[in-house]
């Protein structure tokens, strides 16, 4: 009976032809605004790790005191307090980064030199993020201390200096300085990059290379991102007085396992910042944080306040639609009550009325679907207008999204044909062959 009702369903909407166009369009208008609204909430709200979101936090020290931050520490560290988290090594899992922009000199003389994108980190960074390697791994912590010039190049900028061949062991000039390349990371671009959120980066172009922290701080290679030195209007005197004062520029991250641990941790953090109050640098008393993936991004406020906003009014847009869905739907059952009158006499029972409607639904579901995909295709184009630019690319019409659309547009049609699905199950035969 199923491929009959189907039939049926099919044979129908060729039948009201402008009735059924309606439908179709108030269908695929409505599910194609959510459907592109949805792909840019989704890109900006999902988890970036979910497999250790939990287990990952940021560190945070009041090194400015109550009076500059409102009761909250800086939202990075200053050079000393974020070396000497690493040196104490009280997590088992521990890095420290900042960005750092390199010019890039290709092998191929026949090319120009172009500017790299990346950060400066350790060892424990592609361990506690789980990146992904094409080829190669990351540097050793003997690399960190050794202050070694190596590096870890991305899938993209393999491409671009070797072909996309292993190359590993090859040297590439960074900076006027020349490293040797020990990893290629596969493509890899966590959304929103919570790791970085004090840049802004949480939506930026995919990172290009990665250098040992160390190595970067021995050539001086200053931060290509945000120097937030607060109120301060005197930076000291050199790189030197800048790199030991009070400007924060480095996120730090831990990995800690268990509530015990965090707890240890935030032992720690309370301990270390106590110190630096008796040795008369801070003048206040401890106030340190520990928040992990999902607080952090909660607290940054990272999901824009606009792609909230325009999925609940393309939501309210797409439940206007099936209002006016269920009326169109209504008088289209309705006007085929002696047909029902009749089956009903023959002894078709109300169950099997239920079931024809609902599948012929259906199928004005799945054809309001398809419009829909088509819409969202087009729509996707427009995203820009809406969003920054680094927020729109995001948004992009994969499998998943083209599932998303047909299966949304079929159950919400079925969930309106329901209402006058019971009033065409409602139609009294004798009245029908009665009045016919």
């Amino acid at each position: 009976m199923f491929g009959y009702y189907v039939e049926l369903g099919l044979r129908s909407l060729r039948r009201n032809p402008l009735l059924t166009a309606l439908m179709v369009m108030a269908i695929g208008f409505g599910v194609a605004a959510s459907m592109i609204t949805w792909s840019v909430f989704r890109a900006v709200s999902g988890n970036p790790i979910p497999e250790k979101s939990s287990q990952l936090f940021t560190a945070l020290i009041d090194s400015r005191g109550p009076n500059n931050n409102k009761g909250e520490p800086p939202l990075a560290l200053n050079y000393t307090d974020a070396t000497a988290l690493i040196k104490a090594h009280k997590a088992e899992h521990q890095t420290l980064l900042y960005n750092v922009s390199l010019s890039v000199l290709p092998a191929d003389s026949d090319s120009l030199p172009f500017t790299a994108a990346g950060y400066a980190t350790n060892t424990d960074f592609f361990s506690m993020f789980d990146a992904p390697f094409q080829y190669g791994s990351g540097w050793s912590a003997s690399d960190d201390e050794r202050h070694a010039a190596v590096v870890v190049i991305s899938h993209e900028l393999n491409e671009q200096l070797f072909g996309g061949a292993d190359s590993v062991g090859r040297d590439v000039t960074l900076g006027m300085h020349t490293y040797r390349v020990v990893g290629v990371t596969a493509h890899w671009d966590p959304k929103p990059r919570f790791y970085d959120l004090f840049d802004g980066n949480e939506f930026g172009e995919p990172v290009q290379m990665y250098v040992p922290f160390t190595r970067a701080i021995d050539l001086q290679i200053d931060t290509a991102g945000n120097n937030n030195c607060g109120s301060l209007m005197d930076y000291g005197n050199g790189r030197e007085a800048w790199l030991r004062g009070e400007c924060v520029w480095i996120p730090v991250w831990v990995e800690l396992q268990t509530a015990a641990d965090v707890a240890r941790y935030r032992d720690f953090l309370t301990a270390y910042a106590d110190e630096q109050q008796r040795a008369g640098r801070f003048h206040w008393a401890p106030n340190v944080r520990l928040r992990d993936v999902a607080n952090w991004l909660d607290y940054e406020h990272v999901v824009p306040s606009e792609s909230r906003i325009s999925l609940m009014v393309s939501l309210g847009f797409f439940a206007i639609c099936l209002i006016n869905t269920i009326g169109l739907l209504l008088a289209k059952f309705m006007r085929r009550a002696p047909e029902i009158g009749v089956r009903r006499a023959l002894g078709a029972p109300r169950r099997q009325i239920y079931g024809q409607f609902l599948i012929e639904a259906a199928t004005v579901g799945l054809a309001g679907g398809l419009l829909g995909l088509l819409l969202t295709a087009v729509g996707m184009l427009g995203v820009g207008l809406l969003f920054e630019a680094d927020i729109a690319r995001l948004a992009h019409l994969d499998l998943s999204l083209v599932a998303t659309t047909l299966l949304v547009a079929i159950f919400a049609t079925v969930l309106a044909a329901f209402y006058p699905a019971w009033r065409a199950a409602q139609v009294q035969p004798a009245w029908q062959l009665k009045s016919n």
